[in-house]
């Protein structure tokens, strides 16, 4: 029997299998970073409960886009991957059609989402579902695939601030710079995780910069991407004129990337995984608290 991957759960109604196609518990990475840009938004418009559940649930359902594209366009992919076989729709817990129509739903979910929230969310939200469906072809011919990946999750701060203000931040770059900081640490850790495909991507002519460049040299790029996204980060916070709370926030994800750092090496990824989404879900949440507690005192 091919094994369950990790953060999945077991059963077989319809439901479960739905939230493993696209593996729900990843959500926790970006959110958090979503709220994080209605909180900075929040300095400059009131925020109500509507607008926040408009958040939410856009941001889910873009989500669910994304992966539930990515993983129809990679199914073939997938069938052949030892790791990924036991997916949803390579292993037939799930049919193509049953795919395409969630996600089809989806899509309707958020772009009417975005429309309901204000007319300069409703004309960038298709841009957003552009640029994070192509992300799924980006293997089959750029070694950079993980900032394409990187940008398709930086759009959620940027999306949270908009669905806020109605428009973009003074200074423009405000929304820059925390898109970069997402960017940057997004595609510091899909590095890692591609660290597991490396053999099966390069048999399969598949892009990356872990096959591009070998596990240690692939790492090291990981670690400057952490340190751009932390730079940013704190530049972002400093710009945003937040307090000590969000700069505590960012203190803590810097521990969790440095631990993060020190559970892979080259050769050596038996903690992969628990560090994968232990870190990373943690680091994200922790300076979402930060500007909550910020913003509440």
């Amino acid at each position: 029997m091919t094994p369950r991957e990790g953060q999945t759960f077991g059963g077989e109604s319809l439901l479960v299998r739905y939230v493993n196609f696209v593996k729900l518990p990843h959500t926790i990475f970006a959110l958090p970073f979503a709220l994080l840009g209605v909180i900075v938004g929040s300095y400059q418009q009131p925020v109500t409960w509507r607008v926040a559940l408009l958040v939410v649930l856009a941001f889910t359902a873009a989500r669910f886009v994304a992966m539930g594209f990515n993983r129809i366009a990679d199914r073939w992919i997938d069938a052949r991957n030892p790791r990924t076989q036991g997916r949803e729709l390579p292993a037939g817990r799930l049919t193509v059609s049953q795919a395409w129509v969630a996600v089809v739903a989806a899509m309707v979910v958020f772009l009417w989402c975005a429309w309901a929230l204000n007319p300069l969310s409703a004309a960038l939200a298709p841009v957003a579902l552009i640029w994070t469906a192509a992300y799924s072809y980006t293997k089959r011919f750029t070694d950079w695939s993980h900032l394409w990946l990187g940008g398709a999750l930086a759009i959620a701060p940027v999306g949270g601030y908009v669905a806020v203000t109605g428009a973009w931040s003074d200074p423009w770059w405000l929304l820059v710079l925390i898109a970069f900081a997402v960017m940057c640490w997004v595609a510091g850790f899909d590095i890692f995780y591609a660290l597991q495909d490396e053999a099966f991507d390069r048999s399969q002519g598949l892009r990356s910069l872990v096959v591009r460049l070998g596990q240690g040299w692939a790492i090291i790029v990981a670690k400057l991407l952490h340190g751009a996204a932390i730079a940013a980060l704190i530049g972002f916070g400093k710009a945003a004129e937040l307090g000590l709370p969000y700069f505590g926030g960012v203190m803590i994800a810097i521990v969790m990337i440095g631990w993060e750092h020190r559970q892979v090496k080259p050769g050596d990824l038996s903690k992969l995984n628990a560090a994968f989404f232990t870190a990373n879900g943690i680091v994200s949440i922790v300076v979402f608290l930060g500007a909550l507690v910020d913003r509440v005192l």
